[in-house]
């Protein structure tokens, strides 16, 4: 695996994860019990600590990412392995 493509995988398992973590952690108007702001739906967010989400988000992100590098740079899962459809041309040596 080379380092862009370490960094590709990454940014993508973070963001994923973010956007899992923002539902998670969201804590809506109508929850807080508190005031509803006029004009917006009571499925708003009453507080959002982005700073907090993302720190969580880096804290299991990097984790899952450590599992499937490891898993992709042992050699455990290849691209000759997901190739369901036969359409990558791999030459085999008898």
């Amino acid at each position: 695996m080379t380092i862009t493509a370490a960094i590709v995988l990454y940014s993508v398992i973070w963001f994923l994860t973010f956007y899992i973590v923002l539902q998670i952690r969201t804590r809506t108007q109508d929850d807080a019990g508190g005031e509803i702001v006029p004009g917006t739906p009571r499925s708003a967010a009453a507080t959002e600590d982005v700073g907090k989400s993302a720190r969580i988000t880096t804290l299991i992100a990097t984790g899952i990412w450590a599992v499937v590098a490891g898993t992709i740079m042992s050699g455990w899962i290849t691209l000759e392995d997901i190739d369901f459809f036969h359409r990558l041309d791999f030459h085999k040596i008898d």
